[in-house]
C-alpha cells in the first residue's frame, strides 16, 4: 500500500491514541488511505474549494482530502479522544485543516468556510440520513455546497439514487433526485473497516443543480410524498385523501391515476401534485 503522506499509518494512529471505535457514535474507521484518497478525489475539484468533513475519527478521509490538494478542510468531531490525532494532521498541513469538537447537527459551519464548499464525510451511521436531508432542504436553494461526497450503508445509497418502481424508492429518492444529480461512485465491503460493519458500504455523490427540475413548493411537495410513502400499500386516493378536498381531482390533474400506489410515481408528476395542490 502507497503512502499518500509521511504520518504513520492510521492503525498505528488508533492504537497509539486509543480509538476503539464506539457503536454509540456510530463509529466505523476506514484505514486503507488508497481508498479515502479515491473518496477525496471523487468529490472533485479540492484546490479551488473548502471542504467540510463530518465526524473524521483518526483522520483518515482527512488525509485523503488534503493530499489530494484541497484548499481547506472544515473537521467537525464529537468524540473528543480523536482532537489529538486531528491535530498531529493539521500540524503536517499546516493553515489547511480547521478542527472544531462538537456535535455537527447543532453547529453552523458556515462561519468557517468560504465558496465554493464541497461536503465530503464518512458520515457516522446514526446521523447520516438526517443530516443529508437537512442538506437537500435548505430554506433557499442553491444551497452553500456544491456537491456532496457521503458514505452511507448500501442500503441507504440505493434509496438515494431509487428509481421509480424499485422497493427502494421513496421519499429519499425524491428529496436528493428533485434538485440535485446522484450517483453511486465507490462500493466499500465491510471488511474494509475497523470495526467490520454487518452491512457494505458505498459512497454517494450528489452535485447541486441551479434550480430544482420541475417546479413546484417544497412544504407541499414534502407533504405529499410523505403521506404517499408513509403508506406505500394504499392506493394514493387513500394515503393522501387527508392532504385536501377532492384529491382525486388533484392526482387526475397531476396525470396520475387515484389507484396508483406511491412508489410507481415519478418525480415530475409528484411535483405536478404539488403545483396542484398549492392552486387548492
Amino acid at each position: 500500500m502507497a503512502a499518500i503522506d509521511d504520518l504513520p499509518p492510521l492503525r498505528e494512529v488508533i492504537e497509539t491514541h486509543g480509538l476503539r471505535a464506539k457503536k454509540t457514535l456510530g463509529q466505523n474507521f476506514l484505514l486503507d488511505l488508497n481508498l479515502t484518497a479515491r473518496i477525496a478525489r471523487a468529490a472533485g475539484d479540492l484546490a479551488s474549494s473548502d471542504i467540510l468533513e463530518i465526524g473524521p475519527g483518526p483522520g483518515g478521509l482527512t488525509r485523503g482530502l488534503l493530499a489530494e490538494g484541497a484548499r481547506k478542510v472544515l473537521a467537525i468531531e464529537k468524540d473528543a479522544r480523536c482532537m489529538p490525532a486531528l491535530a498531529e494532521i493539521a500540524e503536517r498541513y499546516p493553515g489547511r485543516l480547521q478542527v472544531i469538537e462538537g456535535d455537527a447537527l447543532e453547529i453552523d459551519p458556515l462561519a468557517h468556510l468560504t465558496p465554493p464548499i464541497r461536503v465530503a464525510a464518512n458520515l457516522p451511521y446514526n446521523v447520516g440520513t438526517e443530516l443529508l436531508v437537512r442538506w437537500l432542504t435548505p430554506k433557499e436553494w442553491p444551497p452553500f455546497w456544491q456537491s456532496l461526497t457521503l458514505m452511507f450503508q448500501r442500503e441507504v445509497a440505493e434509496r438515494i439514487v431509487a428509481q421509480p418502481g424499485s422497493k427502494a424508492y421513496g421519499r429519499l429518492a425524491i428529496l436528493a433526485q428533485w434538485r440535485a444529480s446522484a450517483r453511486i461512485v465507490l462500493d466499500l465491503p465491510p471488511q474494509a473497516f475497523v470495526p467490520a460493519p454487518k452491512v457494505s458500504s458505498a459512497v454517494v455523490h450528489l452535485t447541486a443543480l441551479p434550480e430544482p427540475r420541475f417546479p413546484a413548493d417544497p412544504a407541499i411537495l414534502s407533504r405529499a410524498v410523505a403521506a404517499g410513502f408513509n403508506q406505500r400499500r394504499k392506493m394514493l386516493r387513500a394515503s393522501l385523501k387527508g392532504l385536501a378536498p377532492g384529491i382525486e381531482d388533484h392526482l387526475a390533474a397531476a396525470g396520475i391515476a387515484p389507484t396508483e400506489r406511491a412508489e410507481r410515481v415519478g418525480l415530475e408528476q409528484w411535483c405536478a401534485l404539488a403545483r396542484s395542490l398549492a392552486q387548492g
